[in-house]
């Protein structure tokens, strides 16, 4: 090996060790300030990011059986490939929809509330981490992650987008890449809580473009969001996409309201 290549070697082997460093001393300032602790209800854990047992206990974990298009879960098991009557009735734009956990009390609407009102963005990983298990099939064949956007008048008063946050930590964990500017909202919406489901689709339409539509021709992607209620703002942005050339878009959310829950 040259004196160069040598010295090329040795600042490449220098730059990964202060990238560890750094690292490590990021966490261990996230521990200061955040010192392990239950996501859910704040009580001790082992490690950051773990549920305690009696939240993961109550936590409304989806499991098979489940819809395979849109992922909402049977109370009994009636054979593979079973479709819910909602899709039979009333298909979604997209393909597939997973969730990690129904939109109930407890738990799930505690870690919700906390990345997205309360500036948790640590939550974002162990969330992240679910997601990538919970869609892990459709991840298998993804070709991009994209996060449902905020319009830039919400994104500068909450600072950051958690669907954003969660897209990065899918990715981390998946090894699929993911772009936070594949897909932008034109339209501020007024917020969709207490609309009925043709209310919501009509509030989001029109809200979405691909300001780059290259990033999005013959991709398989998955739309990422934190929580899907009627299914409107997934529908609208999957159109969106669609239109953009992308070859299917299939839906992860961190969870899902299901009537009834």
């Amino acid at each position: 090996m040259s004196d160069v290549e040598q010295t090329s070697a040795r600042a490449q082997w220098c730059a990964q060790a202060l990238r560890k460093i750094i690292r490590r001393a990021g966490q261990r300032a996230l521990e200061a300030i955040y010192p392990s602790a239950c996501p859910a209800c704040h009580g001790a854990v082992e490690q950051n990011g773990f549920l305690c047992a009696q939240c993961w206990a109550l936590a409304p974990f989806i499991e098979r059986p489940y819809c395979e298009r849109s992922g909402v879960p049977f109370a009994q098991d009636l054979g593979a490939g079973l479709l819910s009557p909602q899709v039979l009735s009333d298909p979604p734009v997209w393909s597939r929809a997973r969730a990690v956990m129904l939109y109930q009390d407890g738990p799930a609407r505690r870690l919700v509330h906390a990345l997205k009102y309360s500036d948790r963005i640590d939550y974002a990983g162990p969330m992240g981490a679910w997601m990538a298990r919970a869609g892990a099939q459709l991840l298998e064949s993804a070709d991009l992650l994209v996060p449902v956007p905020l319009h830039r008048g919400r994104l500068f008063s909450r600072r950051f987008n958690q669907a954003a946050a969660l897209a990065a930590a899918i990715s981390k964990a998946s090894g699929a890449p993911h772009d936070p500017l594949a897909l932008v909202r034109v339209k501020k919406t007024p917020p969709q809580v207490g609309l009925t489901r043709t209310q919501r689709a009509d509030n989001v339409q029109g809200a979405f473009r691909t300001p780059d539509a290259a990033k999005i021709v013959g991709r398989r992607i998955v739309l990422v969001d934190d929580v899907m209620t009627s299914g409107a703002t997934c529908n609208a942005a999957a159109r969106v996409l669609l239109r953009a050339g992308a070859t299917n878009v299939d839906t992860l959310v961190f969870a899902r309201v299901v009537s009834g829950n």
